[in-house]
């Protein structure tokens, strides 16, 4: 939002320098992020004279200029503008002198042989508007050598502040003025309530057509205004809108941005000879269009509101006025608009067609209801001051909504809510200049807030108004009380489990990676997913239009990418969410990651002692067992199923389990159909861990570590092979001869895997290496046979496999 500071104290009766405004505005909420003076910009500029113009000896379009300073030198300039001629007093930039317009440093310089010792400009060049066609033509009682900045009077600093989406009332200069002055820094000039008598019928009518479907306008208000002479805007009026960054087009489009900026109502205005019939608001239709004010051409649909006539669409409702109906030097009747529209259809429709204009900035974030018609007479009392004419009755449809609603407001919020302890003289004071109405006494009052404060809700935002106006300067600053201890654990547990696996895989040479939590529909199947339910209503794009089930779908896309930039040995991973249903117990917290080409622990890529192998399923194995210890889980019970899901390799993947139902994480060679299904290349491992089914560690009864328990005693190994069915996991071999002899037995590891001559038609031969750990004293040859004998029953009974002899 920008705007000049005398056209702020248009509004506002102030004595402040331009430096408290500008405090005092960031202090209110109203942050400035930029403070513009012109004249400083421009100082370097003089008026000058063309003493005389001859034609250029080299060139047709140029001349070489005599140009009086007023210093009593000629400077010769060359200049190529169609009006250059002696006589001519314009404005001068001399070697040295920086142009805004064309962001250039001026210096000597030979044009077609012939040296040119400054340049006569135009007002683009000064960036005082769009105009470029020749150089600036003052009149010729301009003084030469006087300042351009200063008899132009472009003295006056613009200021913009940034606006967050709640303060619509601040699109308007008239609502930074109510501000400022309820912030004590002057006093509110009211604006004037005008009742403007029609001297006749408006001839045109409005009809709002939305039939069984939601109105996308809450209401309409029109106006003729015959026998209009629509010139040139006055330049108070130009200067204004210059200042702010607008080109000046004619009175009657001149009187709407003002009114957009200086009142926060953007109105639109017709030619009324241009109008055929009655306006009708209504939905578009398909294969309707209408070429802009802009010049470009907007396909509608039903979702978009349209103003028409008997013969097609004459506006986009609130956003764009169409090009056959726009006001010109030729226009003598007048239509004059101001209506209502529906705040969340003027945003559809600006984001579907990608207009951004000043009318929809404001609308999509909700106008003074109450302003709607008073806005109407304000900018016919202005067309009336600038074109004359004679003004019609208004016709207005439809229905103002009712903004009005009572806050039960305690005046102890203030203080509970901010820390301020405010009389409540002052409290009273704030709120009242901020245009809230206040009934009752006491500890609580009713407040009502103003029609044009459609954020303000409840108490809460009467404290927070409160505070804003006194001040957060005046907020005391207060230290938190101590609890008097620090607690055991600041974090949670799956927060610290998120962190140490960060830590684990940084640590295993991978690099973290944040991808998008949505994902094309065909790659979600893949991974499990594409419920209906979790599919976006209004994706990005096609290609994220399902909220991802796994994190993998990202990573491996992330990895093709960079090997398509040459980098094909990457190690990612990510930890994040994924979505299995709609629900909130359907998210998950998960530590996935990819290792592809040669992306191994111990390194990548070629070397002449020897390159590195492609990754493969004990890789990623590798990985996901190192989180799993780092998150806390209890590794030495964990045990390995081949049933991963279908997105793996089979024969090449797994998952560590809890037993057969609770799945810890899932590990493998990703299966070739899924990588052709998203278009990457192979070899790729990845893992993917599910943290949130770690189960929490048992709470210690002391802080302190337990006593050291280490043996003294040697250990003993013994060997064992058994015979076993081929399809036979071996994990469940293991698990039986552990469980053999708990106290004695410390390990054991599975060796060797022999299948072939020997041991028999689907049969296969597992051995075995089991530790025994003696605590108090050597076993004996009989008590570590005692303990074979039963690692051979409980191994023959688990998995019916026999001694191998």
């Amino acid at each position: 939002m920008k705007f000049t500071l005398s056209w702020l104290k248009e509004h506002l009766e102030t004595d402040a320098t331009l430096d408290q405004i500008v405090e005092r505005l960031t202090m209110i909420g109203l942050e400035v992020e930029d403070v513009t003076d012109r004249a400083a910009r421009l100082a370097p500029f003089k008026i000058a004279k063309v003493v005389s113009a001859e034609q250029h000896p080299n060139a047709d379009r140029l001349r070489v200029l005599k140009v009086d300073t007023g210093s009593g030198e000629l400077l010769q300039v060359v200049c190529g503008a169609p009006n250059a001629r002696a006589g001519l007093v314009g404005v001068l930039g001399k070697p040295g002198d920086y142009v805004p317009g064309l962001d250039v440093t001026l210096s000597v310089g030979k044009i077609r042989d012939v040296e040119s010792f400054g340049m006569m400009c135009s007002e683009r060049e000064l960036e005082l508007s769009d105009e470029h066609n020749g150089i600036i033509d003052l009149p010729q009682d301009a003084p030469i050598g006087m300042s351009f900045a200063e008899y132009m009077g472009l003295g006056d600093p613009v200021i913009e502040i940034g606006l967050t989406p709640n303060r619509p009332d601040c699109t308007a200069v008239y609502g930074i003025a109510r501000d400022l002055a309820a912030a004590g820094l002057g006093k509110l000039k009211e604006r004037k309530h005008l009742q403007i008598r029609g001297s006749f019928p408006c001839p045109t009518k409005v009809v709002l057509d939305f039939g069984d479907t939601p109105a996308l306008c809450k209401a309409f208000g029109l106006r003729l205004v015959r026998g209009v002479k629509n010139g040139p805007s006055p330049k108070w009026l130009q200067d204004r809108l210059v200042a702010i960054g607008l080109r000046p087009i004619n009175a009657l489009v001149d009187i709407t941005n003002y009114m957009t900026f200086d009142q926060g109502r953007p109105l639109h205005v017709f030619d009324a000879a241009k109008v055929t019939g009655n306006l009708v608001v209504r939905r578009g239709r398909a294969g309707e269009e209408i070429e802009g004010l802009n010049g470009k051409t907007y396909q509608v649909d039903d979702s978009i509101c349209v103003i028409a006539d008997d013969k097609g669409l004459e506006s986009l409702g609130g956003i764009l006025g169409g090009e056959h109906s726009g006001c010109d030097e030729t226009t003598v009747d007048v239509l004059i608009e101001s209506a209502l529209w529906d705040e969340t259809g003027i945003a559809r429709t600006g984001r579907k067609l990608g207009v951004n204009t000043d009318a929809r900035y404001r609308f999509e974030r909700g106008v003074d209801p109450d302003f709607m018609l008073p806005g109407l007479e304000m900018a016919t009392q202005m067309v009336l001051d600038l074109c004359g004419g004679t003004p019609s009755e208004v016709v207005s449809v439809g229905q103002v909504p009712d903004t009005s609603r009572i806050i039960e407001f305690p005046y102890r919020e203030v203080k509970r809510l901010t820390g301020l302890d405010l009389p409540v003289p002052e409290i009273n004071l704030i709120l009242k200049s901020l245009g809230f109405w206040i009934s009752g006494s006491g500890e609580t009052v009713r407040v009502a807030p103003p029609s044009w404060r459609p954020d303000i809700e409840g108490k809460a935002d009467l404290a927070e108004e409160v505070m804003r106006i006194a001040g957060l300067d005046r907020v005391a600053p207060t230290p938190l009380p101590r609890s008097g201890s620090v607690g055991a654990r600041v974090l949670t547990a799956s927060q610290i489990r998120r962190s140490r696996a960060r830590r684990t895989l940084a640590a295993r040479g991978m690099d973290e990676a944040v991808t998008w939590s949505f994902i094309a529909k065909a790659h979600a199947e893949a991974f499990g997913g594409g419920a209906r339910e979790l599919e976006l209503a209004n994706p990005i794009s096609a290609d994220m239009s399902q909220m991802r089930p796994s994190l993998l779908p990202g990573l491996i896309a992330a990895a093709q990418r960079n090997a398509d930039r040459g980098y094909a040995d990457v190690a990612l991973f990510e930890v994040g969410q994924v979505f299995l249903t709609a629900r909130e117990d359907g998210q998950r917290m998960v530590v996935a990651g990819v290792r592809r080409g040669t992306a191994k622990l111990a390194g990548n890529g070629r070397h002449w002692s020897g390159s590195a192998g492609s990754v493969d399923v004990f890789d990623a194995k590798a990985d996901a067992e190192a989180v799993l210890a780092a998150a806390g889980a209890p590794v030495d019970k964990l045990q390995v199923f081949t049933d991963a899901p279908g997105w793996f390799h089979p024969g090449r993947s797994g998952a560590f389990k809890l037993g057969p139902k609770q799945t810890l994480a899932v590990f493998g060679e990703v299966h070739p159909r899924t990588l052709g299904l998203m278009d990457v290349a192979g070899p790729l491992v990845a893992f993917e861990i599910y943290l949130d089914a770690i189960p929490e560690p048992k709470a210690k009864p002391t802080r302190s570590k337990g006593a050291l328990d280490i043996a003294d005693l040697m250990p003993v190994r013994r060997d064992f092979a058994f015979v076993v069915d081929k399809d036979l996991s071996a994990d469940k071999l293991l698990k039986a001869a552990r469980g053999a002899e708990k106290t004695l037995i410390a390990d054991v590891n599975l060796f060797d895997i022999y299948e072939g001559q020997g041991v028999g038609e689907g049969k296969k031969s597992l051995a075995i290496d089991v530790t025994l750990q003696p605590k108090d004293r050597t076993l004996t040859d009989e008590e570590i046979d005692a303990v074979a004998k039963k690692i051979v029953a409980a191994v023959e009974k688990a998995t019916g496999g026999t001694l191998r002899g």
